[in-house]
């Protein structure tokens, strides 16, 4: 449970009137302490943590405390007032402490205190130190570094790049995420500059800000340089080869000879021994993972950041019209004549416009709205290829290709009508033949001859006679019984029989 021990009430001191106080004591404190502002050669006593809180009292403001619903009495009552910046220092220290934020360690030899953040209070007070601040980071290149950590991986074997790699694919999602509550964020805030306000040219000017230094520099490289489809199909290559990948053939003969991934799963059961599951591959789960995100990235994050740009754009389109039209409409003169025939009776009015719509009679005028003109794309013509190629005659090659191809398919076919007249010929005597006195004296006998047991099959077309194959089961047993004759090396020996099924029943 996350809600235990020091921890019950963890996000108490960023409540009240003193919470303000509070994010700017934590910030501080972690860049005291995980920063380049950190003074590495003494540990952070209690005098220098005061020190640190006043400095932070100093620049944050005190908020108006939430008033209780139920029982009508402030927070105020509860966490008091002080008349020093020190003595307000002391009780926020303390209550951090007492929730969990901070740790009081106290060295047993030289019995002094020192202060520092607990593990989950320096994870919870990262945010409000990376809030305002200006890293040297890159928003955009999390796709290649998936790339180019895979690929160190299939070479090198180094698993710490295999868990690199997951870690980008993780951001990749994230950071469409980002942009795309930042495209939400921007919208609602020209929505409200434009309902305050409605100053045209600082809402347009910060819009078109935005769009040139952060949205399209970013956007521009998301979609084209670290695009998603473009390196989705390099990475599902590398995460191909690195499953085929067979042995190890590195370290002592054992190692070795062992498979590759097997070593990778060994290796990363040892480093994560907290990700083992029984029966379950590490290595496996990792890359399927990083396909699974790289697959969700193009199918979905991506349509959704381009729906999103859509109606950003449209939306800070129509705005800007809006703004457009009204600012124009307050220097426009036809507004005032309006004003002016609107104080007038109606009869004044008639009069005044029948003056003036004789002496504009012989004028023909129009208005063009601007706005409305638009610079459209010509249409492309495809021209379509109706005539058609004459067939060209083949070449030798070609021709003597297709000779052979028809010989050939013509020697080698073989025919049910002819394979009975074949049997049927060597029956005609006797009514039965072994198949060791078939002859041959052509090719098309031989392929009969190769065939004939075929003709016991269900394929007989008269009612009345039909072909009968037997086949002792003494012969079967051993080798076959003809060898070495002038057709085959070795072959069965089976007895073909013509039946007279009609002579029972005459």
């Amino acid at each position: 449970m996350f809600f235990s021990d020091s921890r019950q009430h963890f996000f108490n001191p960023l409540t009240g009137k003193y919470r303000e106080l509070v994010s700017e004591c934590l910030r501080l404190l972690y860049q005291r302490l995980y920063t380049d502002l950190r003074d590495y050669g003494h540990a952070m006593n209690r005098e220098q943590l005061v020190d640190i809180f006043k400095e932070a009292i100093a620049r944050a403001p005190i908020l108006d405390a939430d008033t209780d619903t139920e029982s009508g009495e402030s927070e105020d009552a509860n966490e008091g007032r002080f008349k020093t910046q020190r003595d307000l220092a002391s009780f926020i220290i303390n209550r951090l402490i007492e929730n969990g934020w901070l740790e009081k360690q106290v060295d047993e030899t030289s019995l002094q205190s020192s202060y520092g953040f607990s593990r989950m209070g320096r994870l919870f007070t990262q945010p409000f130190a990376d809030n305002d601040a200006n890293q040297f980071r890159t928003r955009n290149r999390n796709t290649r570094n998936t790339r180019n950590s895979l690929q160190a991986f299939y070479d090198q074997g180094e698993i710490n790049d295999l868990l690199d790699a997951y870690e980008y694919s993780e951001r990749i999602i994230s950071d469409f995420t980002d942009v795309i509550a930042e495209l939400e964020e921007r919208k609602r805030q020209l929505v409200r500059e434009v309902e305050s306000r409605q100053l045209i040219q600082q809402a347009s000017d910060e819009f078109f800000d935005f769009m040139e230094t952060v949205f399209k520099p970013d956007l521009e490289v998301r979609l084209s340089a670290d695009s998603v489809e473009k390196y989705r199909d390099q990475i599902a290559d590398i995460i191909t080869k690195i499953r085929r990948k067979r042995k190890y053939g590195q370290g002592d003969a054992e190692t070795a000879a062992k498979d590759w991934r097997a070593v990778m799963e060994i290796r990363l059961r040892k480093a994560l021994p907290q990700k083992v599951v029984p029966g379950i591959s590490l290595l496996e789960t990792l890359l399927q993972t990083i396909d699974s995100r790289l697959k969700n990235a193009c199918d979905i994050m991506l349509p959704a950041l381009r729906r999103a740009l859509n109606t950003f754009t449209q939306r800070a389109d129509i705005i800007i019209r809006q703004l457009s039209y009204i600012n124009s409409r307050g220097q426009d003169d036809l507004m005032d004549i309006y004003h002016v025939l609107g104080k007038l009776s109606g009869e004044q009015q008639d009069q005044l416009l029948l003056e003036q719509g004789e002496s504009i009679a012989s004028i023909n005028i129009g208005f063009v709205d601007p706005a409305q003109i638009q610079l459209r794309a010509p249409r492309t013509i495809h021209v379509v290829r109706s005539m058609l190629d004459d067939d060209k005659a083949l070449d030798v090659e070609a021709q003597k290709n297709l000779f052979i191809q028809q010989a050939l398919d013509k020697a080698f076919i073989l025919q049910s009508s002819s394979l009975r007249d074949y049997v049927h010929a060597a029956l005609i005597e006797k009514g039965h033949i072994r198949s060791s006195e078939l002859k041959a004296n052509s090719m098309q006998e031989l392929l009969n001859l190769s065939h004939a047991i075929e003709v016991g099959a269900a394929a007989n077309l008269s009612s009345r006679y039909r072909f009968e194959v037997d086949q002792q089961a003494s012969w079967l047993q051993g080798s076959p019984l003809v060898s070495t004759d002038n057709y085959f090396t070795q072959r069965d020996e089976f007895i073909i029989r013509l039946i007279d099924d009609g002579a029972d029943h005459e």
